[in-house]
């Protein structure tokens, strides 16, 4: 491995079963057809590690798949994406994580999924020797099962930090629960903290996409966006923003909170300004909501390049 990685992204991959999208779920018994189906790559971490690779940058993933054929097309897909693997495991014992992912037309998309190999999955188990060459440390898919500790996690991001590592969380909450204790110490020691605003409320108990952010800056996070789909997004840092979204024509969503990240963590990377960092995001989350599959039609950088330079990212009052 060479001694420099720009991002190392930690924690879930998917293989994703996803359809194009349907009119209307079917009732009991009932079959409705879509226009096709694909299988493709999928889970946060893996769908920002592609993304982020897409654009450039030398990335690293860490996770877990099973020793069976969404495995095989997993490591496939990610090894002919130029995604490093040198930190993926492969499990005899348990599954590839997989979701069946189901768009409505007019109404959001329905997933069921099973956590498979990324149970096997230790934050703690992170070489931290990675560090003294990386610059930011993606983890995400917290929250998903109970598997990882909030100890671990905490030490994970304390010792990025202390690494001078930028740390970016991003969380999946499957059901209701109470997920502050879990999430409330993490962000002491978290540079970014990416959540869509159903996990924000899911999460704080508060509607107010501002006032979730608010809540998550209380607790230490340094920056906050919280993205809000045909709404745009508010974020919480040097200054606060309010971002209507581009306008592009949507046909799945998969994915699109993904890109969101990668394109914010380039802006990293690249010492963007927090308003260039929230366009470079949304920039990449509406090239991603255009094709079918969480990462199929992610800009490349020169792309990205293009679309910034033609779109104005509209900020709100």
């Amino acid at each position: 491995m060479n001694a420099s990685i720009d991002c190392l992204c930690a924690g879930i991959v998917v293989a994703d079963h996803v359809c194009e999208p349907i009119e209307r779920l079917p009732n009991s018994g009932e079959l409705v057809l879509t226009e096709g189906t694909t299988i493709t790559i999928g889970g946060c971490a893996a769908n920002v590690s592609v993304d982020l690779t897409k654009l450039g940058r030398k990335v690293q993933f860490c996770g877990a798949v099973g020793a069976d054929a969404l495995g095989d097309f997993s490591l496939k897909f990610l090894r002919e994406a130029g995604v490093g693997i040198d930190w993926l495991t492969v499990s005899e014992t348990h599954p590839t994580s997989a979701s069946l992912i189901i768009p409505v037309r007019g109404d959001d998309r329905r997933f069921i999924h099973s956590t498979g190999a990324n149970d096997l999955f230790s934050p703690s188990s992170i070489d931290r020797g990675l560090f003294q060459d990386l610059r930011v440390l993606y983890l995400g898919g917290y929250c998903i099962s109970d598997i990882w500790s909030v100890e671990e996690v905490v030490q994970l991001f304390k010792d990025a930090q202390a690494a001078g590592v930028t740390t970016v969380l991003d969380v999946v909450i499957p059901k209701a629960a109470e997920f502050w204790k879990r999430i409330a110490p993490v962000l002491r020691f978290t540079d970014a903290f990416l959540p869509n605003n159903d996990e924000g409320k899911a999460i704080t108990g508060l509607s107010n996409p501002l006032e979730q952010a608010k809540r998550f800056r209380s607790a230490g996070a340094k920056e906050v966006v919280i993205t809000c789909g045909d709404e745009g997004l508010v974020a919480l840092g040097d200054e606060t923003l309010r971002a209507d979204r581009y306008d592009v024509e949507f046909f799945d969503g998969t994915g699109s909170g993904d890109a969101f990240s990668a394109g914010f963590i380039l802006g990293l990377l690249e010492d963007k300004s927090f308003s260039e960092r929230l366009a470079m995001g949304s920039a990449l989350g509406a090239s991603c909501v255009q094709a079918l599959g969480a990462t199929t039609g992610v800009f490349n950088r020169e792309e990205l390049e293009q679309f910034l330079a033609t779109h104005e990212f509209r900020t709100l009052a």
